[in-house]
């Protein structure tokens, strides 16, 4: 008799429980085209923020001429639509469980691509704010959303792969930021700065013809009790017929479905459906797995923003400028070197997320991010103090610039959105992800707009020293508080996070360490050893 997953729920009366040795290595499966397609149409939403933020970082030497603003005005405008997106991240959870998160995508686009036109044609200061408050709200929607779905899209063995993907786009938007900046600085001040912000417009438009392609998530059709919708997505994005049906399973435990139900369509309790009961679950009474993964989710969202890379990216011209080049061209040119050592670093670490695992990227990016800082800021302080030119302390400025980005971008950039989007359980994982949202775009915002007045009260080489403190705690948190998911389920993260401690830390979990070939159980409810789904691409067994 061949194994199939329909045999499954069939129950014997006395089940014999087989025991097959000696499976070998296990099998790497390939990457899952279908899936990775997917994952970059729902990625590409985190271009709007990438584009927004490296644009916005030169299109503000114009506006401040143009529209003769102070630096205060400068910053705010630069920052606020940080706080804008608040808005949209905390609507998008709500609003991605009863449209779908397919669909909330689109209206990502669309909110995005009526702000950018707002802001390219702004007459003035106000104007151009209300343009950013409406971009604002779909760059909110975006962030929230992209890893969301390729998260609850991917199988298990490249999801890190796959949901680093909306950090790779947002890198990819930066840098076409920086390249707008230079292309359209030698046009006229009142078209240059419009063009630059008008042309975000764009990509919007493509997202909304590509979403058009996207399946829906599966765990969101079970959610909704369409279950046969569920099974033919999950058959396309799994590596193999077997993890289609755990991938199945588990969401449907995960979703209170009977595990003998195999209907199409079923009736889903409306708490379950429409995410209601959520935010009790969360915040008033969370079971204490749960407490962790908030912790751990929020944890990793502030420290990201908190040691300084929106300050960078958004002022680099002006840390640049700090550092001795002095023309506009110069620091343009400057920003766009920095944008493609991001972009560059990020696609790196998306190869290195499922091989090396999330802790040791995470700590080492962090650990090269503390030197960096504490070295540009020693850089910024001499070139402040000195009044002759210090050649080395310029190079040695524009030189940790780089290798502060660089680091950033191979391990806390990407690692924040796929560790805080796969450690929630499914029932919270659309407002969990939106709490840790809010919170990564209020610290971004705060940096942002703190940044100018910061530099000016204790220098700029004092305001990262003063990140770089903060990456040091952060790496202590890091390394106390946050267990690698490399390989996990995301239905198992409750399990991980309830029996982890910090001295577990200095060591993988044993069952991924170990060099045997462990029994696989075959029995009446589980085919695969749950401890080894990761690792096994098909298992068959004949009798």
């Amino acid at each position: 008799m061949r194994f199939t997953p329909e045999n499954q729920a069939v129950p014997s009366p006395a089940p014999a429980t087989k025991h097959v040795p000696e499976l070998g290595p296990p099998v790497k499966p390939k990457r899952n085209r279908y899936a990775f397609a997917c994952a970059i149409l729902a990625s590409m939403t985190s271009i709007l923020l990438g584009y927004d933020i490296g644009v916005m970082s030169g299109a503000m030497i114009y506006i401040k001429r143009d529209l003769k603003i102070s630096d205060l005005q400068i910053g705010i405008l630069a920052g606020i639509l940080n706080i804008y997106s608040l808005l949209g991240s905390c609507a998008a959870g709500k609003t991605s469980d009863w449209i779908g998160r397919r669909y909330t995508i689109v209206l990502a686009g669309a909110i995005f691509f009526a702000g950018a036109l707002l802001m390219g044609f702004a007459p003035n200061y106000a104007f151009l704010m209300f343009g950013r408050f409406v971009a604002g709200i779909g760059v909110g929607y975006a962030l929230m959303i992209a890893p969301v779905y390729t998260a609850e899209v991917s199988p298990a063995s490249s999801r890190g792969f796959l949901t680093s993907f909306p950090e790779v786009f947002i890198n990819a938007g930066i840098m076409f930021g920086y390249v707008s900046n230079l292309a359209f600085s030698k046009f006229p001040l009142k078209l240059g700065w419009r063009f630059m912000l008008g042309v975000g417009a764009v990509p919007s438009v493509l997202l909304a013809l590509g979403v058009l392609a996207m399946p829906e998530s599966p765990r969101w059709l079970v959610m909704q009790g369409r279950l046969g919708e569920a099974k033919r997505v999950l058959d396309k994005t799994s590596d193999s017929p077997a993890e289609a049906a755990l991938r199945l399973e588990d969401i449907k435990e995960a979703a209170g479905i009977p595990a003998d139900c195999h209907d199409d369509v079923v009736q889903v309790s409306r708490k379950n459906s429409h995410g209601e009961g959520v935010w009790r679950e969360l915040l008033i009474r969370p079971t204490p797995a749960v407490r962790r993964v908030m912790i751990a989710a929020i944890g990793i969202h502030f420290f990201q923003q908190a040691s300084g890379i929106d300050a960078v990216v958004l002022f680099s011209p002006r840390i640049f400028k700090t550092a001795g080049l002095k023309t506009d061209h110069q620091q343009l040119l400057a920003t766009v070197a920095v944008g493609i050592v991001k972009t560059s670093f990020i696609l790196v670490a998306t190869f290195l997320l499922d091989r090396v695992g999330r802790r040791p990227l995470l700590l080492t990016s962090v650990g090269g991010m503390v030197l960096s800082l504490a070295t540009l800021g020693t850089s910024l302080t001499i070139i402040d103090q000195t009044e002759k030119k210090v050649m080395w302390a310029v190079v040695l400025s524009i030189a940790t610039v780089m290798t502060y980005v660089a680091t950033f971008s191979i391990g806390a950039g990407p690692i924040t959105w796929v560790y805080s989007t796969e450690i929630f359980p499914l029932r919270l994982r659309s407002q969990g992800s939106s709490m840790a949202v809010v919170v990564n775009r209020v610290t971004s915002g705060v940096i942002s707009m703190a940044f100018l007045p910061l530099s000016e009260g204790i220098t700029t080489g004092g305001a990262f020293y003063l990140f770089g403190g903060i990456a040091t705690v952060a790496w202590f948190f890091f390394y106390t508080f946050l267990p690698e998911t490399q390989g996990r389920m995301l239905e198992d993260m409750d399990e991980l996070f309830s029996g982890f401690r910090w001295r577990d830390s200095k060591s993988k979990p044993k069952n991924m360490n170990s060099s045997s070939n462990p029994e696989v159980e075959i029995g009446p409810n589980k085919q695969i050893w749950r401890g080894m789904r990761y690792k096994i691409k098909v298992v068959e067994i004949w009798s």
